[in-house]
C-alpha cells in the first residue's frame, strides 16, 4: 500500500493526528539554572512534521490529555505556535501534565528522570467523554502513535484505542507506529509484547529503532525483524540504527541509506522523533522510501547538534522540497 493518497480539490488537506503525552520538559544540572519547555516523543514529531509541511496542505493534530493549570495553558499554546491544532486535546481538571528531567554526557548521550505517573495523558481514553476522540480517528488520513503512546494508557482506555485503530483503518485511515520502548512503563515485558502486536497488525508504516525492538521481541539481526513485521502484513518499514545507515524494507525491495556524520554530537534526545517526522514528511509530500531515509537523517543529523528535544525554528535544514512531486492531498 503506497502512503499516498489520491488528489481532491485544493481546499482539502491532508489530516494527520498524533497520539501521545505533551510533558513538561527540564534540562540543566542539578543546584544550577534549569532551562523549561516541553516535550514528548510523538509531541517532538508533531511539531517537526509541521515545520516540514506546507500551511494548508497537511494538517498536523495532536490528540491528548492536559490539565487546566498554566504550564498546560502554555503547551497547547506552544502547539497552536507550531501549527499544530489542538482540537481533539481533553481537559482533565484534576491532573496536571507530567515532566520529564534531560541529563546529558560528554557524547551527547541523554538520560532522562520522569515524575508521570499521575499524568493526565494517561486518562485519555478513560470514560464516555473520550468516544468523541476515539471516533475523531477515523476522520483522519493518517493516524500515529508510538510504543510510548501505548504505555502511557491505562489497559482499558489502550484495548479502546486498538479498537478504534480497527475501525478507522477500515474507512481508509492509514497508521503510522513508531516502536519507542521503554521498559520501566511497562508492568512487564509480554504484555508490552501484546499490545505491539495488537498494532503492529493495524499499521501501514513502522519507523522502528533497533535497540528497542531487539530488547523486546529479542530479534538476533535486522533479517528476523524483517521477517517478523512482513508476516504481519507491514508493506514498509524503515529501521533506525543510531549513527548508523538506515535499513528501509518497501514493496521495491530492500534499502540500505547512510546516516549523515556529525563532529560533535550535544543531544540525541529526539533524533529518532526528528527521524520518523521527516521520513513521513517526505512520504507525504510524494518521496519514496530512500529520500525520505535521507531527509531523516538530514533532521536528525542537526537535531542532536541541539541541547533539547526541539532545535529553533530557525536552524532546521534545508530538506531540498523542490526535488518532490507536489504535496499530495486526500
Amino acid at each position: 500500500m503506497d502512503l499516498t493518497l489520491n488528489h481532491c480539490p485544493d481546499a482539502c488537506p491532508l489530516k494527520v493526528a498524533l497520539v501521545g503525552e505533551c510533558m513538561i520538559e527540564m534540562r540543566g544540572e542539578p543546584g544550577t539554572a534549569i532551562a523549561q519547555t516541553f516535550g514528548g516523543d510523538t509531541l517532538n514529531t508533531a511539531v517537526y512534521l509541521a515545520r516540514l509541511n506546507p500551511r494548508g496542505a497537511v494538517a498536523v493534530d495532536y490528540m491528548t490529555a492536559v490539565g487546566s493549570d498554566a504550564f498546560s495553558v502554555a503547551m497547547r499554546r506552544s502547539w497552536l505556535e507550531e501549527g499544530i491544532g489542538d482540537a481533539h486535546v481533553r481537559v482533565l481538571e484534576d491532573a496536571l501534565p507530567g515532566l520529564y528531567f534531560i541529563q546529558t554526557d560528554l557524547h551527547g548521550e541523554r538520560r532522562f528522570l520522569y515524575w508521570r505517573g499521575e499524568a493526565a495523558a494517561r486518562r485519555m481514553f478513560e470514560g464516555p467523554e473520550a468516544e468523541a476522540m476515539l471516533d475523531a480517528l477515523a476522520d483522519y488520513d493518517y493516524v500515529y502513535l508510538s510504543g510510548i503512546s501505548l504505555a502511557i494508557l491505562l489497559p482499558q482506555g489502550r484495548q479502546r484505542l486498538v479498537q478504534a485503530l480497527h475501525h478507522a483503518r477500515r474507512t481508509g485511515t492509514r497508521v503510522v507506529f513508531d516502536n519507542n520502548y521503554r521498559p520501566h512503563l511497562w508492568s512487564n515485558p509480554e504484555t508490552a509484547r501484546q499490545a505491539y502486536r495488537d498494532v503492529l497488525h493495524l499499521t501501514d508504516l513502522a519507523l522502528v529503532t533497533w535497540e528497542d525492538d531487539a530488547l523486546l521481541f529479542g530479534y538476533r539481526d535486522a533479517e528476523a525483524l524483517f521477517s517478523a513485521y512482513a508476516e504481519a502484513g507491514i508493506r514498509e518499514v524503515a529501521l533506525k540504527r543510531g549513527a548508523a545507515s538506515c535499513l528501509i524494507q518497501c514493496p521495491t525491495g530492500r534499502l540500505e541509506v547512510p546516516a549523515q556524520t556529525v563532529a560533535h554530537v550535544v543531544d540525541t534526545t529526539a533524533a529518532g522523533d526528528s527521524f520518523s517526522a521527516a521520513y513521513l514528511a517526505c512520504r507525504l509530500r510524494g518521496g519514496d522510501p530512500e529520500q525520505a531515509a535521507r531527509w531523516g537523517h538530514r533532521l536528525a543529523a542537526q537535531v542532536v547538534q541541539y541541547r533539547g528535544a526541539l532545535i529553533p525554528k530557525a536552524a532546521m535544514p534545508n530538506m531540498g522540497a523542490s526535488s518532490l512531486p507536489s504535496v499530495v492531498q486526500a
